[in-house]
């Protein structure tokens, strides 16, 4: 196979543990040394395409500037999700002082990882209740870590897994049509012989026992079982929620309804200032309607924000013609067969041609026997993610130890179900693996992104370096002086360097950053 190649720098021009993207023969490529020697990898993240070169290189490990998903940069290896390829790896060379990159005819964009095949001398069933972010990511990390018996993965919903994220973001807005949700066609599943059954309701899993018990009477017996069942949207228990056009939204039926319902659709009302709130309320303003959110709040996102941020937000979604009404509770719905109005219990009548109600989840656990459960049905699982003999569980439902601080906590983000699917899943295959991954999210609205790494669901101080006014700026969320977590916008590199800080366990004291701007980059060194 012939191969094209060009000279993309001299040897001395790079120092260990630097990165720049160059190109080779139109082709962008991501140019790392670490040590003495230099790799050659995609220049840009197969999750949505950022430029790696703008991200952070620790060692071998390459983190996106966008959403955090990392590489090794000396073989291309996917090492943390959302992405779910690998990067393409090309040859490296240096000659007189310079080097020299070679690429193969049909170098693409993004690689497959190795999996292995189904031996037919392998009874083992292994299954997965669940097809959002953690259950997918198990079924693929399972193939990969070479299991080579059955997998089955069995939804409730009607659509192969999809990108969960984009529903109430690019989707909701008009931005990115269905064909771009599912995370994997139908010839992936068949190829790598993971069998889906969707549209399956489950009715009981016996842990002592088992077995799974289907509502249509059927039965199945497995050999270890991961639970990735997600949440419900929670409803609202007020006259008129069953009217036409009330809607929640969790599921690609529920934002294919959605958008089908703004035909004639002048005035939206939002019902909670949640991330899903507020991204469907950006996202129906930015196709035009006139939006208002309804909250009990002061203040959008106070508890996982802090009130300034969150007037941040409500500043800018009252920019592009959102208008809130805080501190409201609401009375009821009203119409003749759809909802025409929504009315606060003050008294105040809202006109709607749709409702979105986002008033949060419930985890979906109310068929698992035989593991324990916190108050509100949260699966209680080890590091290792286990919930009993070769029962795991996943994603928003799993309530963890946190290994920063020891705490039991839930984190219902996509990256983290997504890492909880691929460490319950080395645990199925027999490897042993720690869930100890730094959680992470993402939160668009309008042309504003804010990343969000650690977890604090309390904290003593904020501590702010930059402007939140001018929206450019890092807080940090401190608590017994440790840093739990950052938030942060239009601050990229810093960001994926603080995840990996918070990794290793070098993040900077509370002490060092009310001292002034801290240089993470140069800390990670």
């Amino acid at each position: 196979m012939s191969k094209r190649e060009a000279t993309v720098a001299r040897a001395d021009e790079l120092r260990n543990g630097e990165m720049r993207q160059v190109e080779v023969d139109g082709v962008e490529v991501l140019l790392a040394r670490v040590g003495d020697r230099f790799y050659a990898v995609g220049a840009h993240c197969t999750h949505y395409g950022a430029p790696l070169a703008e991200g952070v290189l620790c060692g071998e490990r390459i983190i996106c500037p966008w959403h955090h998903a990392c590489f090794n940069a000396t073989t291309g290896e996917m090492e943390e999700p959302p992405a779910l390829d690998a990067l393409p790896r090309y040859d490296v060379r240096v000659e007189a002082g310079h080097v020299i990159v070679s690429l193969s005819e049909d170098a693409g964009d993004r690689r497959v990882a190795r999996m292995s095949r189904r031996a037919p001398n392998d009874a083992r069933l292994f299954v997965i209740l669940g097809g959002g972010a953690a259950g997918y990511m198990a079924a693929q990390t399972l193939r990969e870590d070479g299991f080579t018996g059955r997998i089955l993965l069995i939804s409730d919903d009607g659509h192969l897994p999809y990108d969960r994220p984009n529903l109430s973001k690019d989707y909701l807005a008009g931005n990115l049509g269905a064909d771009a949700l599912p995370l994997r066609s139908e010839e992936f599943f068949r190829e790598h012989e993971i069998e889906i059954e969707l549209n399956r309701k489950v009715a009981r899993v016996e842990a002592a026992n088992k077995i799974i018990r289907f509502s249509d009477g059927a039965s199945l017996r497995y050999d270890a079982l991961l639970v990735a069942t997600g949440g419900k949207p929670r409803t609202l228990p007020v006259p008129g929620a069953d009217l036409g056009n009330v809607f929640t939204l969790r599921s690609r039926d529920d934002a294919e309804r959605i958008v089908a319902s703004l035909g004639t659709a002048r005035r939206a009302a939002v019902i909670g200032a949640s991330f899903i709130g507020m991204e469907t309320a950006s996202s129906l303003a930015a196709r035009g309607l006139s939006v208002t959110v309804v909250a009990p709040e002061s203040v959008p996102f106070e508890h996982t924000l802090g009130a300034e941020i969150g007037a941040l937000f409500q500043k800018l979604h009252e920019e592009n013609g959102v208008r809130f009404k805080l501190g409201a509770k609401l009375a009821r719905f009203e119409g003749q067969r759809r909802v025409e109005a929504v009315i606060l219990e003050s008294g105040e009548r809202i006109e709607a041609d749709l409702v979105i109600v986002g008033a949060g989840v419930k985890p979906a656990t109310e068929f698992l026997e035989g593991v324990e459960k916190t108050k509100d049905g949260r699966v209680v699982v080890d590091d290792r993610l286990r919930a009993a003999e070769d029962l795991y569980a996943a994603g928003d439902i799993a309530s963890f130890p946190d290994a920063r601080t020891g705490e039991r906590v839930h984190i219902e983000h996509w990256r983290t179900a997504m890492q909880q699917g691929r460490v319950a899943a080395h645990n199925m295959a027999g490897r042993e693996a720690i869930y100890a991954s730094v959680p992470f999210f993402w939160t668009q609205q309008f042309d504003l992104v804010l990343t969000y790494v650690g977890h604090a669901t309390k904290w003593d101080e904020v501590i702010v370096q930059g402007s939140i006014e001018g929206r450019d700026f890092l807080a940090f969320y401190v608590r017994d002086g440790r840093a739990l977590a950052v938030a942060g916008v239009n601050r990229d590199r810093e960001m994926a360097a603080i995840e990996e800080l918070m990794r290793l366990g070098r993040m900077p004291s509370a002490e060092e950053l009310r001292g002034g701007q801290v240089d993470l980059l140069a800390r990670l060194k």
